[in-house]
């Protein structure tokens, strides 16, 4: 068995569940688990659905629009849209009606409310493939086992999910149904609809992969899988074969086309592997992440840059020796929700990197009691994710590019997580150097 789940731009409109479908088609020997997010742009809608109810008008035509059509493209028939389709469409205006009267959008109300995307979405999906005679079954997220806490707009799959899951899946796909299961959505304990977060549907797509034991969970989006560098910078970029969940997670952090983290550890815990493809080309194999890496594989998987970022320099000698000072520094980093991306420390001093659009001024003004501090702006952070046990080789390429480029290393971060090392560079070297170290580890 295996889920395999598609993004809203995969099933944004008829010709986008077609493709789906015959993507879908080709893996039904390997008993399938689709997850599904909702239809191209239907969560924007339906916030601003509920932005105009807050101000008294209630309209459903764009979300009524875009999935009636989908119906009528896909050659549904009217009975599909009364039986599956119409009676949501309904729920889905009385809540806004709702909304227009109270005039307030709680959290809980929220998650109702953009629950109803996905819940049109797998509903569509489902229709199609029975009408091309595939047996299919829409399941919302709660009917499939899948339980939350209550923390609205980014809730917590509850561990009691696991078994209930694995109770519906299994007999489900052994009697050779398809079950079209809902992203991104949840309900607690006593029926109330969340949602999970950022990464949601991913999350729903690896819950259900460990719940239920699949041999992989396919996560379709519109590259290649993971890629060796920013294509916009390196035309000569291609997919990597294989990152373990830790290289994964750094590479989500730098934006890479990749799970969010929190979505992983479903699957980590159970070392099921997870495959992000392409939906535009099924045909490539895509990036596999596993566990553990077997040996003889390159010692950097990937590279990625973050420009526009602020290196903070903190000088004192009053740090020799003395207690609690990194804490005092930190605290004052805590109190101002400044969040640091990258340190480096020695015996009297600390750099650090921040996102640029932090307004430092309050923070210089109270550091300064304690440290001489220096705030550069315009840098940006270079990151080689890979084995770091082979630092050494690493660094010694890295440096060797860098001086033969002209380039200043102005501080150097391995991370505890042992997959990824960073430096700072000026920003606009930082274009110039990702290519340069891609030719040095690629070539």
């Amino acid at each position: 068995m295996i889920v395999m789940k598609f993004g809203g731009s995969s099933v944004a409109d008829a010709e986008r569940i077609r493709h789906v479908a015959l993507i879908v088609k080709e893996f039904l020997p390997r008993k399938p688990v689709l997850v599904l997010s909702a239809m191209g742009d239907t969560t924007d809608h339906l916030l601003e659905a509920a932005d105009e109810a807050l101000g008294g008008k209630v309209s459903i035509e764009r979300i009524e629009g875009l999935h009636l059509a989908a119906i009528g493209a896909l050659g549904l028939g009217e009975d599909v849209a009364r039986t599956e389709i119409l009676p949501l469409l309904e729920e889905l205006k009385s809540l806004l009606i709702g909304i227009s009267l109270i005039r307030e959008l709680t959290g809980r109300t929220k998650d109702y409310l953009v629950s109803f995307g996905e819940r049109l979405s797998v509903r569509v999906a489902a229709a199609y493939f029975r009408s091309i005679g595939v047996k299919s079954k829409a399941l919302d997220a709660w009917d499939a086992g899948l339980r939350s806490d209550s923390n609205y707009t980014s809730a917590e799959v509850l561990d009691e999910s696991y078994a209930s899951i694995a109770a519906v899946i299994g007999p489900l796909v052994e009697s050779g149904i398809l079950p079209v299961v809902t992203g991104f959505i949840a309900k607690t304990a006593d029926g109330h609809i969340t949602t999970l977060g950022r990464g949601g549907s991913d999350l729903t797509a690896t819950v259900i992969g460990a719940a239920a034991g699949a041999e992989e969970v396919q996560v379709w989006k519109d590259v290649d899988g993971i890629l060796t560098a920013d294509p916009r910078l390196v035309k000569d970029a291609r997919p990597v074969s294989t990152v373990t969940y830790e290289e994964a997670s750094e590479l989500a952090y730098f934006g890479a086309q990749v799970l969010h983290p929190r979505s992983m550890q479903p699957c980590k815990r159970t070392s099921t592997p997870v495959r992000v493809k392409n939906s535009y080309n099924p045909a490539a194999p895509g990036t596999r992440i596993v566990s553990s890496l077997e040996a003889g594989a390159l010692p950097v998987r990937a590279i990625t840059s973050k420009k526009n970022v602020t290196l903070v320099d903190i000088v004192s000698s009053r740090m020799l020796g003395q207690h609690g000072f990194l804490a005092r520094v930190f605290a004052s980093f805590e109190e101002r929700r400044l969040s640091v991306d990258m340190v480096a420390t020695s015996e009297v001093s600390i750099s650090l990197t921040l996102d640029a659009a932090h307004d430092l001024v309050a923070l210089k003004r109270e550091l300064e009691k304690i440290a001489s501090v220096d705030i550069r702006k315009g840098k940006a952070i270079v990151t080689l994710i890979g084995d770091v046990s082979r630092s050494s080789e690493i660094l010694e390429t890295t440096f060797g590019v860098c001086a033969r480029s002209g380039v200043q290393v102005q501080m150097v971060s391995q991370g505890a997580s042992k997959v990824n090392i960073s430096f700072i560079v000026d920003d606009d070297q930082a274009g110039e150097v990702v290519k340069a170290l891609h030719a040095a580890f690629f070539a």
